[in-house]
Formats: structure tokens, sequence, C-alpha cells
């Protein structure tokens, strides 16, 4: 089965940068999940001790990011022969299935305290509310750019943004307790929170899912590739197709290749050649497999269940 394939490693310079990024965000998330226990015990604030929980998880789920950057890293061996390529892809599988968790616990967590309010030390809360903005927002900023084209630190980057807005109810709760006393505000703003995070850990879960199990990935149309191949130049048929996503940059192209004509090994390697050019440049498709075929009396289907 012939192969070819190109890498794009766009991102490879600044990944050191990336993992430090990581690191420092997961340094100021442990010294306020520590700060906002301490400050939940001492006070009486279960929003506080809630927020500290919250804080803590995305403590796991960073750490999880990290260990994943790291073994993207890593190079293909005979018993990993594409390494560890897909650890980002699963790392954010993880967090946004832990999203999902985490909102479903904070929305149970926010009947309660409509039904038993709680009077809590609103000065300590105040003061480590806005802790919590600000190293959450410094963390957020340190990773923002990363996000926007990796997965993987997409779902770390929601966890931070979470949690700065948890914050920020937390903080809104504490003034509306210290100066009228509505406790019942803690409780709605996080139930709003969770509400968010439902929404936007689905969409994150239902994207890395798709990659793991293998579909199709929504940027390709499998019918208008195999119009555009069946175009080329000795093609008859193309059939047995399967393309799937690798990771964020690769997506990987297979296909039986029926040819019109008994051509000899030096004429495919140039109908292979153009069928590689097609698929990069018009369909953004960076791996192909092409099984060549003459004459045979396989299944002609064009997706076939092996």
């Amino acid at each position: 089965m012939a192969h070819s394939h190109s890498h794009h490693d766009h991102r490879h310079f600044h990944g050191d940068k990336k993992g430090k990024r990581l690191f420092i965000t997961i340094f100021l998330n442990i010294l306020i999940t520590i700060a906002q226990v301490v400050g939940g015990i001492i006070s009486g604030s279960l929003s506080l001790i809630s927020d500290a929980l919250h804080n803590f998880s995305d403590v796991l789920s960073l750490l999880v990011s990290y260990i994943a950057n790291l073994l993207s890293k890593k190079k293909a061996s005979p018993g990993k022969t594409f390494g560890y390529k897909r650890a980002e892809i699963l790392a954010a599988f993880i967090n946004s299935a832990s999203l999902m968790i985490i909102s479903l616990v904070l929305i149970k967590e926010a009947i309660e305290r409509f039904i038993h309010p709680a009077e809590v030390a609103a000065d300590l809360v105040i003061w480590l509310s806005l802790l919590g903005i600000v190293f959450n927002g410094g963390s957020v900023l340190l990773i923002k750019r990363d996000a926007s084209a990796n997965m993987n630190m997409k779902s770390a980057y929601l966890h931070l943004i979470t949690d700065m807005l948890a914050s920020v109810a937390v903080l809104v709760g504490g003034l509306l307790m210290k100066w009228y006393q509505l406790y019942w505000v803690d409780p709605l703003l996080t139930l709003i929170i969770a509400l968010y995070l439902i929404y936007m850990g689905y969409n994150l879960l239902k994207s890395s899912t798709k990659v793991l199990m293998l579909f199709t990935p929504d940027t390709v149309q499998v019918k208008d590739i195999v119009e555009r191949l069946n175009q080329i130049q000795g093609v008859r048929n193309v059939h047995h197709l399967h393309i799937w996503q690798l990771n964020e940059d690769e997506i990987h192209l297979e296909a039986h290749v029926d040819f019109r004509k008994d051509i000899r090994l030096s004429e495919f390697d140039e109908v292979l050649k153009r069928i590689k050019e097609v698929s990069e440049k018009e369909f953004g498709i960076t791996n192909v497999n092409i099984q060549p075929e003459y004459d045979t009396c396989d299944d002609k289907s064009l997706i076939v269940e092996h």
C-alpha cells in the first residue's frame, strides 16, 4: 500500500512555552485552592469551599493537560507507531467530561443553598474571591493564545474562565451578603455558571469524542473529495474510503483507487502525487494512504465496513 504524507509543525517552535505557561497556571491554581479552603473553613462559607473544590478540579485537569502536552512530543516507536499524538485529544475529552460533572454538582449545591441559606463572614469571602479573580484572570491570559488552536488547551482555558466567573459570583455574593444579607444571590449565580459550564463542556466533549471515534472531520465532505479524485486522469473509481482526524494537526485519508489501465509503478507515483496535492490543498488532508487496483473483483462501494 503506497503512502504519502506531510506534517505541519507550525506550533512546535512554541511548544515549550506552552508547557511553561501551563505549569505556571497549575501553580497559581494550587495557591488559590489552598487559600480558599482555609478561608472557607475560617469564614464558614460553603461557597468559598465550593469554589476551592472547583479550583482543585481544575488543578487536576491542568495536570492532565500538562502531561498530555509532554506526551504529545514523544517520538513514535515500533510499539507505538503513532507515538502519543492523541494524548491531547484524550485530555480534552477527560477535561470536558469533568466540566459536565462539576456543573451537575454545582447545580445540586445551588439548590441546597436556596433551601438552606447560610450566614457567613462576608469580608473574608470578598478578599479571597478577589484573589481568585486576579490569579485566574492571569492564568486565562497566559494560555489564551494556545486555546484558539488546540483542543486540549481550549479545555484548560474553559476551566480557568469558569473558575474566574465562579470567583466573580462569589465576590458579588459576598458583597450582597455584607451589605444587604441577600444570601439567595450566591446560589443563583452558581446555578447560572453551572448551566454555562454544561453548554461549553458539551460542545468540547462532542468534538473530542468525534476525533476519538475516528469520525470524518466536519471540515471534509466525503462526496466532494471523491468526486474530485475521480476527475484525476487515469482514475476510474475511489472506494473503501476512510477519513479520520488523528489529532489537531493531522487528517488522514485511506482509500482503494481503481485505475483505468494496468499502469507501471512510476506512473502510479505520478498519480499518487496528484492525489496528495488535491487532498492537501483543496481539502486540508495531511496524510494520504492509497491502495492501487486494476480490474479487481472486490466490492466497489464507497464505504465498506471491515
